[in-house]
């Protein structure tokens, strides 16, 4: 099922889209992390932004 972007709201913004480049993209600029590694911490802990944003804080801590 297509993502309908005009439907947006906290459920919406409590994510993010794996499958959409863009969103991957904008995680990993807001992170300053790469494209791969966002990709690889959506694999691994799931689409839950705030999980995501603790495993991204995470790994930024370990370089």
């Amino acid at each position: 099922m297509a993502d309908d972007k005009s439907k947006r709201g906290a459920g919406d913004r409590a994510r993010v889209a794996g499958g959409e480049g863009y969103e991957v993209s904008y995680f990993a600029r807001r992170h300053d992390i790469t494209r791969q590694q966002a990709e690889d911490l959506i694999k691994e802990v799931g689409n839950d932004r705030e999980k995501l944003d603790e495993a991204a804080a995470k790994l930024k801590k370990a370089k």
